[in-house]
């Protein structure tokens, strides 16, 4: 059994009906997840709902040898696709979880949120059966769901297409979110009992023993060529204010034989001897206030020897002010010519293909750039050049000076 949850479109219950069925699931058994694209926010919810690491699978910044060897296991997988199932980067749609489904071979389950629509469902569904060949579409989930009569015209239009199960209209099953997604998972200490929850309704309105056998196993892949360590000994910031790094990555990293060491800004530490500092993404501007009253863990950026990386929410707290949403100026690391702010949100959304020819992630990399802030001021040599995902040259990006740099691009493979 493995399979890949898409949806018709955003925002159609995708996530919720993945994190419930990981959860029914594993109460019987090893099942794992995999999440389709650049996003470090739902894999941790489907750590939690099932017991197992996550990966991602991104069909734009991996290779298919990449992506078969992440979600090669003896355990089921399933993938939960992001946006609609066709919708992927321009020009051509590269990186769609479509892509996913035909690189792994793999079934899709279509969700529908059928909440404003009967009879139409139909020329819908069957849209997606027939679009492409090469995408098997196994059936459906309906979801938000108003009543039972609702349901039986919706299965009645759908006449010979599978119904896998029929998810009633709960408005409070919503997850809170913020700018840049849902709510963190170790945010919410209500996460247990909502996982519980959503599975309780899955095992009751979802038919899981004929999910459990679709027939289709994610092949093994053949050797691939892994991110080779920046560093020997690499210290990654780790809390709710650093959260987002690729596991493939400090897999790739510990495979090579590098130390993988953790610390927090957020609780004050100093991270731990390293030739590389590394600040992942995540949301500094929530705690901008306590990062800079943070003197052990901003002396012992500004006092070390060792190469500092930050990336996208990094990047920020290695520059010299971060404005908030509230229009507070903040004193930072101060180790980059840079200003930030939130106070002036605009999104900054994309693949990239980046370039460096100095800096510990010297050489060609794909990336993503998913962030609000805006860039005050910014002096000094660029950390790389870019391109966006069409190939048309975009300004150089990040910074670098002396052992600190940054951008904020997030890696996600080699080129």
């Amino acid at each position: 059994m493995s399979f890949i949850i898409a949806a018709p479109a955003s925002g159609s219950g995708k996530t919720t009906i993945t994190l419930g069925l990981l959860r029914a699931l594993s109460r019987d058994g090893a099942v794992r997840a995999a999440k389709s694209g650049p996003d470090y926010i739902d894999p941790r919810f489907h750590e939690r709902a099932c017991g197992a690491p996550c990966v991602n699978l991104d069909a734009w910044a991996m290779s298919p040898s990449r992506i078969k060897a992440l979600a090669a296991d003896s355990a089921p997988l399933i993938v939960e696709g992001a946006m609609g199932l066709f919708d992927g980067a321009p020009p051509d749609g590269k990186g769609a979880t479509a892509d996913l489904a035909r690189i792994l071979g793999l079934p899709v389950v279509l969700v529908v949120d059928a909440g404003k629509m009967a009879g139409s469902v139909a020329p819908l569904v069957n849209g997606f059966v027939h679009h492409d060949p090469k995408v098997r579409i196994a059936g459906v989930i309906l979801n938000n769901v108003g009543s039972p009569r609702h349901e039986r015209m919706l299965r009645n239009a759908l006449e010979d297409i599978p119904v896998f199960g029929a998810l009633p209209r709960i408005s409070e099953l919503a997850h809170p979110s913020r700018h840049l997604g849902l709510v963190q998972a170790q945010e919410r200490p209500d996460l247990e009992a909502y996982l519980d929850r959503v599975a309780d309704l899955v095992s009751t309105h979802i038919d899981l023993q004929t999910l459990m056998v679709l027939d289709q196993t994610v092949q093994h892949a053949e050797a691939i060529s892994r991110i080779t360590p920046p560093a020997q000994r690499i210290a990654v910031a780790q809390d709710a204010a650093f959260a987002f790094i690729y596991p493939h990555i400090l897999s790739d990293w510990r495979a090579a034989g590098a130390e993988i060491s953790f610390f927090s800004p957020l609780a004050n530490e100093a991270p731990a001897p390293a030739d590389l500092i590394y600040l992942p993404g995540g949301y500094p501007e929530l705690h901008a206030g306590q990062l800079s009253a943070n003197a052990t863990f901003l002396d012992a950026l500004r006092s070390t020897d060792a190469q500092i990386y930050g990336e996208c929410g990094g990047y920020m707290v290695l520059g010299e002010t971060l404005t908030d949403a509230d229009g507070t100026l903040h004193q930072m690391a101060g180790l980059l010519p840079l200003e930030t702010s939130f106070a002036a949100r605009k999104l900054h959304l994309g693949y990239r293909t980046l370039n460096a020819t100095v800096g510990p992630f010297a050489g060609a990399w794909k990336g993503h750039e998913f962030h609000y802030a805006t860039t005050l001021r910014a002096e000094g040599a660029p950390l790389f050049t870019a391109e966006d995902a069409e190939g048309t040259q975009l300004l150089p990006m990040g910074l670098i000076k002396g052992n600190v740099c940054g951008s904020f691009a997030h890696i996600i493979d080699t080129c």
